[in-house]
């Protein structure tokens, strides 16, 4: 491992120096207590796992993704060193990271699009866009987007020391400001920072981690107005066996560098009317090497993207309004893989989607949405994708409501550099004859929401058209492939939530299965396109007996399509486990245990890849 041992010492000084200046907490209980720790309530399209944050290193904006009913999380080594988010049985590529206005993409391979330096207090729990919303919102990803706002800075923070098996210790610090601006109460300001770093040797051989992120923000409120300027670097080295050139049986590592500058402006005006700008510039960074004993056989990669995004809603009148939503980017990457020249590649896409809404009854409502999206790049052929759904609403006054919505839409996304761009023959193999994928989706779905549970439901059938698949043939065992494919897939999801006085729960099933033609492509196994859950269920639970305890558990069981790679069963078992004391003498720090992966089930998540084993961590947390 790659010990710091003198960082670790400079965070142990900072959280004691916290313990001694922190400023008392102002959310209170019903005895007018301060209450230090209060996790959203567990609800559908809210906050949808029990745990917020991982066992075995500091959060990420995809910690936890795992027990999310709406995503399908695949990891190597632990997630938030490599997890494949893929939505409704999409494969990574087909997800994107749209962070305000603006998604974030990788160049290279979509592995990388959810490398984001971001501390998670300074997003807003993503909402996972699907069918139209996707088509709108999303930017080449052609099946779903996980969309995260920017939060409003609250003054005060916390500091976190722990460790665990393995070899495991993390430490983390945050904090953030708030103030009035001069002259002007109507206006505010608010600064935030954050570190944290986390290392270990790995529950499994082979599958250490070294981990480090650094983030700063500073946001202007006002009246009708947000403002977030942003800058984050991480540093990722981590390592697994079969990590991505599964089945060769070598120890591989990658050592991940990530910079991210980011301006984002949100406004809104008249009634309903609102509008999101967005700027970045994204530097990534890639060392990965095939065989660690043998280090001078490296892929090395340098990715950088630019990118400007609008989008917003006009009201016309109470009836008539308009979304749009538009984005230009334009990346470059240096590679020692690529060899054809196609380095560089700029994107341009823009959507319309007029909305006519009836009003019927009190609070009841029919929505009419048709438009369509233009995508296009300077390397390939551009398309026009149509997008629309109706939707019935109807809103009482005590908070309850009901949806029923249908929705066809049409998305489209081009292929990355790893996949196109690179030799046709050796350890990934590229195919230049890739073209532009497209997805269409039809999707029947709804919602009811009352006061202290929610249910909803969707029943979906895609076709997925020259979709980009790595595959593996047992004729050419050294080679992955690239591959086009097309896929149709039938798709349910049914997800509920209740709350009881001390217990929050939120349930959920789901299942799809998928018809494919590779053409006359030899394959014997797919990595990605037909690695997904036939049958999923999720159930997290938050337990608070008391102003002291406080546990939550979630739980995932699985089963796969038969895959000729995977060694082991088709099915899965994972529960994540936390419990915490706050002391009644100092209820500004928690101390908590936890465990990962319970039942230590070694189920291999991506064919060929190296299942994890149980981990186990206890710390503290402190908050002002």
């Amino acid at each position: 491992m790659y010990k710091k041992v003198p960082q670790a010492i400079a965070y142990l000084t900072i959280f004691s120096a916290a313990v001694v200046f922190a400023q008392e907490n102002q959310t209170e209980n019903s005895e007018g207590d301060p209450v230090y720790d209060q996790l959203p309530t567990l609800v559908v399209s809210g906050q949808e796992t029990a745990n917020v944050v991982p066992v075995a290193t500091y959060a990420t904006a995809i910690s936890n993704l795992q027990f999310n009913p709406r995503v399908d999380l695949q990891s190597r080594n632990i997630a938030e060193a490599q997890g494949d988010v893929s939505i409704r049985g999409g494969i990574f590529e087909n997800t994107g990271f749209r962070i305000g206005g603006a998604t974030l993409i990788d160049p290279q391979t979509g592995h990388y699009s959810s490398e984001l330096p971001i501390a998670p207090e300074m997003l807003t729990a993503p909402d996972v866009l699907v069918a139209g919303d996707n088509a709108l919102y999303g930017f080449n990803s052609s099946v779903g987007t996980l969309s995260y706002g920017w939060s409003q800075i609250k003054a005060g923070g916390s500091t976190t020391l722990g460790g665990g098996n393995h070899g495991l210790n993390f430490q983390r610090i945050h904090s953030g400001w708030t103030g009035d601006c001069a002259n002007d109460s109507a206006w505010s300001w608010g600064a935030e920072i954050e570190s944290s770093r986390s290392e270990s040797d790995g529950s499994v051989q082979f599958g250490d981690h070294d981990f480090d992120r650094s983030s700063a923000r500073v946001q202007l409120l006002g009246p009708n107005s947000q403002t977030d300027f942003f800058a984050g670097y991480q540093s990722k080295l981590f390592g697994l066996t079969n990590m991505y050139a599964a089945p060769s049986n070598k120890n591989e590592t990658e050592n991940i560098k990530t910079r991210l500058l980011m301006i984002n402006h949100q406004q809104s005006y008249a009634s309903r009317s609102h509008l999101e700008f967005s700027a970045l510039h994204r530097r990534n960074s890639d060392h990965y090497i095939f065989d660690r004993t043998n280090p001078n056989r490296a892929y090395v990669h340098e990715t950088e993207v630019t990118s400007l995004a609008f989008s917003g809603l006009h009201e016309i009148s109470d009836a008539f309004a308009i979304n749009h939503a538009a984005q230009l980017t334009a990346d470059e990457i240096d590679s020692t893989s690529l060899t054809n020249g196609f380095q560089s590649r700029s994107y341009f896409k823009l959507s319309i989607l007029p909305e006519y809404r009836i009003a019927l009854n009190q609070g009841e409502s029919l929505t009419l949405r048709a438009g369509a999206s233009l995508d296009d790049t300077n390397r390939d052929s551009s398309a026009v994708s149509p997008i629309s759904d109706l939707t019935w609403e109807r809103e009482h006054t005590n908070g309850q409501s009901e949806k029923v919505y249908l929705s066809y839409a049409q998305a489209t996304q081009v292929v990355g550099y790893g996949a196109i761009a690179g030799p046709t023959t050796g350890l990934f193999a590229s195919n230049p004859n890739l073209e532009r994928e497209l997805s269409q989706n039809l999707e029947l779905g709804g919602r009811i929401e009352r006061a202290s549970w929610t249910v909803s439901g969707a029943v979906f059938y895609r076709w997925d058209t020259d979709l980009v698949d790595w595959t593996y043939s047992a004729a050419n065992s050294t080679s992955r492939t690239a591959n086009a494919v097309d896929i149709d897939t039938v798709g349910v999801e049914l997800i509920g939530s209740k709350k009881w006085s001390t217990v929050e729960a939120i349930v959920s099933y789901s299942f799809l299965d998928k018809s494919e033609d590779y053409g006359n492509a030899l394959v014997n196994a797919s990595f990605y396109a037909l690695n997904y859950a036939k049958h999923r269920i999720t159930l997290g639970t938050i337990w608070t007996p008391n102003d002291q305890f406080q546990v939550r558990i979630d739980n995932e069981w699985r089963s796969h399509e038969a895959n000729a790679l995977r060694v082991g069963p088709n099915e899965a078992f994972f529960t994540h486990l936390a419990m915490s004391y706050f002391p009644s003498q100092l209820e500004a720090l928690e101390l908590f245990v936890a465990v990962d992966n319970a039942w230590d089930d070694g189920f291999q998540e991506i064919p060929g890849t190296s299942g994890l084993g149980d981990q186990f961590s206890a710390g503290a947390t402190f908050r002002w």
